[in-house]
């Protein structure tokens, strides 16, 4: 049996508990027309994300390696986004568990048949249903995000630490006068041609604190004296964050599918 939550705060939804109990009820009772199901084991990712690689994923390497060694039939899991999230790791998991023989169940579909050359349909219809949920996880993930970027536009506290010069009051972002005024003397002092390490040892000279209450960095003061640098750096580091995951990805697959060989 396979069960995994991505986020602590999922372990008071639908957290192991509640995955193992629809698992054990689905062998019981399912599980009877094919001549009974016994679990042998129960492998756990918690807390961990299902775009994590296997070596990340103790669980699934585990219930991986009891089909391979022939100790387990197969795997019983939820559903395959339990198995993980990513389309291209659940089709990697099922072409290991098959080519070692072995048997896939969810809860909410029952046996995983396996592919078959005669049956392209059956290979179709599973791939897309994999990535229609993938696509609906994305788009909610989308609309949460435009969602926290238009109430931060709008002045609201969409998430993170008020930035220096704000604060936050009954979830509303308003201005820190305090903060204000010390941002606006930094603003003055680059003005008259003062460097941004110079604006630094000023700050700290006069004993001003930083937002968390020590002391200044060129590059804290580097950052709020030069937005549109900083938005520019996120930019691009967002760039790379995709192009690593795409690539985490495809290693993943392939690490997977390299135990077919």
């Amino acid at each position: 049996m396979l069960l995994r939550v991505s986020t602590a705060g999922q372990l008071d939804g639908y957290g192991l508990e509640a995955q193992e109990k629809d698992c054990r009820k689905w062998a019981r009772t399912a599980g009877s027309a094919l001549g009974g199901v016994r679990i042998v084991k129960v492998c756990t990712d918690g807390g961990i994300t299902g775009k994590a690689s296997d070596d990340e994923r103790p669980g699934l390497h585990e219930a991986l390696s009891l089909v391979a060694a022939g100790d387990a039939d197969g795997i019983l899991a939820p559903n395959l986004d339990r198995v993980a999230r990513e389309l291209t790791v659940q089709e990697a998991t099922l072409s290991v568990v098959w080519a070692h023989g072995g048997r896939v169940f969810t809860v909410d579909h029952g046996e995983h048949i396996p592919d078959d050359d005669d049956d392209p349909m059956r290979t179709f219809v599973r791939q897309v249903m994999g990535a229609a949920a993938q696509l609906e996880r994305g788009l909610i993930t989308k609309r949460l995000r435009n969602g926290r970027k238009t109430k931060a536009a709008a002045g609201g506290y969409a998430y993170g630490a008020p930035a220096y010069g704000q604060r936050a009051s009954d979830k509303v972002l308003t201005v820190d006068d305090d903060e204000a005024t010390v941002l606006e003397q930094m603003r003055a002092w680059q003005a008259e041609g003062v460097s941004i390490r110079g604006i630094c040892d000023r700050l700290n000279a006069a004993e001003i604190p930083s937002k968390r209450g020590g002391k200044w960095h060129p590059t804290t003061v580097a950052r709020l004296l030069n937005p549109d640098a900083r938005a520019a750096a996120r930019e691009q580091a967002a760039h790379a964050r995709a192009a690593e995951r795409e690539q985490i990805k495809r290693q993943r697959a392939e690490r997977l599918l390299s135990r077919l060989t």
